[in-house]
Parts: structure tokens; sequence; C-alpha cells
């Protein structure tokens, strides 16, 4: 105890830190899924999925400002709470299937 403090009080506090090491940790990871994935592009973010269901709204209702705030809600809240898919990844499987043809 060359210091002063208990060496039993040290073990306490280097766990607690430890514990809010591996909750900013966790934090961080969650917010990096949920934004665009490191390497990734624009098309993979919630946004535009939101931003593109919002248009799909907007196209089936009458008022299209209307159609886009509702449906660019209703599309974040799904990407962000469901496996939606990923349109990055669909678009390009479906133009390299358009490249090679019908087999």
């Amino acid at each position: 105890m060359a210091d002063g403090k208990d060496p039993l009080r040290q073990l306490k506090d280097l766990a607690q830190l430890k514990d809010q090491l591996e909750d900013i940790q966790k934090r961080v990871e969650d917010e990096v899924q949920a934004g665009i994935p490191q390497g990734g592009s624009l098309l993979a973010s919630p946004f535009l999925k939101g931003f593109l269901a919002g248009y799909v709204v907007a196209r089936l209702r009458s008022s299209a400002v209307l159609g886009v705030a509702v449906g660019t809600c209703t599309g974040l809240y799904a990407a962000q709470n469901y496996a939606v898919p990923n349109i990055e990844k669909t678009v390009k499987e479906y133009f390299n299937s358009i490249r090679k043809g019908p087999n």
C-alpha cells in the first residue's frame, strides 16, 4: 500500500473501468452497424432505404410531400429494426446477371 490505496479497491476500480470500456465498444459497434458499414457506400445506408420506401409510398398516395415524409420515417424505422435487404448488393447482382446474359 505504497500509494495509500487498498489493492482490493484498485481491483474493483479496474473491473469497473473494464465494464465501461466494453459498454462503449458495444455502443460503437451498434452505431457502425446502424449506419454506413466500413467499406460500404451510400447505397447500404438506412437513410437511402428509408428514402426509397418513402418514394414508393409517395407514388401510391395523392400527396407526394406527405407520402415521402411518412414513407421515409416508416422506411427508416423498418431499416433500423428489421432485416432489410442490402440494396447495393442487390443492384450489383442484378447488373452482373444482365451482363452475363441468360444461362
